[in-house]
């Protein structure tokens, strides 16, 4: 009875990814012509040739491809397993490993992620980046979780699983006094200045579009891909700032800030975003169910400031 072995199996899928024999064996810590064996073994057992030589190069045939199309689910599986299994056992604590977005409100990471604060049992890492970055993160199992702004695009070779936790409208923020009379959007923007979200962002793509249609030229001071930033250049005092009220909920409360106006045809989202797994971290899914139950007792998800 033919059997696959999967010490093989773990040496062509390492060929089939590096693309070279030699970097294999360099990444492996073995020789050459003791991989070529190995890969000779598998094919032997499979009765199927793997890989064409070409040149100084190895191209998989249609076997395979097909067979490292499966080695892949093998070892993520695999990965997935050995990651869940490692937070399991007496006084093992669990581990939630979390990507956020450099632009996302850390008010609402921490209104996310409060509840795992005050476990003794539990240890949570929170990382900041760029949102591509984290999805290979995500893809590569570092990650866990990724929080952003957008959804992750699906591709015929991803399994990203897309949860939206909140939306809230965004609002043209400053300190109480800046502007004299009520602001009339978005006319005012020619002569106010204003600092806005960086390119690319989706409240900055939406913002865009609107002044466009409108014909407004805005007087924009500053372009800004972080949100803490933005939230210092509004408590400075000298323009508006476009952003989410949950990015200075403190602000709002407290007086310092005001929201000038709130603009309901332009809202923020937030995601929550994993992959598929067949061995899912129990952390996540508790944190989010408890997330949304919590939203479904707000008027808004994310908070809502009082207006002023």
């Amino acid at each position: 009875m033919a059997f696959l072995n999967y010490h093989h199996l773990r040496y062509f899928w390492a060929i089939a990814n590096e693309g070279s024999l030699t970097r294999a064996a360099d990444r492996l810590n073995v020789s050459p012509s003791s991989l070529s064996v190995q890969v000779k073994a598998l094919e032997e057992s499979l009765g199927q040739v793997l890989f064409e030589r070409r040149g100084r190069s190895l191209l998989l045939t249609e076997a395979g491809r097909i067979t490292l199309r499966y080695a892949n689910d093998v070892f993520q599986s695999g990965d997935e397993l050995l990651g869940l299994l490692d937070g399991i056992g007496p006084g093992a604590r669990q581990m939630l490993r979390v990507g956020a977005v450099a632009t996302l409100s850390r008010n609402f990471q921490i209104e996310l992620l409060r509840p795992l604060l005050s476990q003794p049992n539990i240890e949570l890492t929170v990382r900041s980046g760029v949102f591509v970055d984290l999805l290979s993160r995500l893809s590569n199992h570092t990650l866990d979780l990724v929080l952003a702004n957008q959804p992750a695009m699906q591709e015929p070779d991803t399994d990203w699983e897309n949860a939206l936790l909140a939306e809230q409208s965004v609002s043209l923020i400053g300190v109480p006094g800046l502007i004299s009379t009520p602001l009339k959007f978005p006319i005012d923007l020619r002569s106010i200045p204003v600092a806005l979200p960086a390119r690319g962002s989706g409240v900055r793509t939406a913002f865009d579009k609107y002044l466009q249609a409108a014909g407004i030229q805005a007087l924009i001071v500053a372009e800004v891909d972080d949100m803490p930033m933005l939230r210092l250049i509004a408590r400075d005092g000298s323009c508006l700032v476009l952003a989410p009220p949950v990015v200075v909920t403190d602000e709002l409360e407290a007086g310092v800030l005001v929201e000038h106006c709130r603009l309901p045809q332009i809202k923020e989202s937030f995601y929550a975003i994993s992959r598929n797994s067949r061995f899912p971290n129990p952390l996540l899914r508790e944190l989010l169910k408890n997330y949304l139950s919590r939203a479904t007792c707000r008027e808004t998800p994310v908070g809502k400031p009082k207006q002023r």
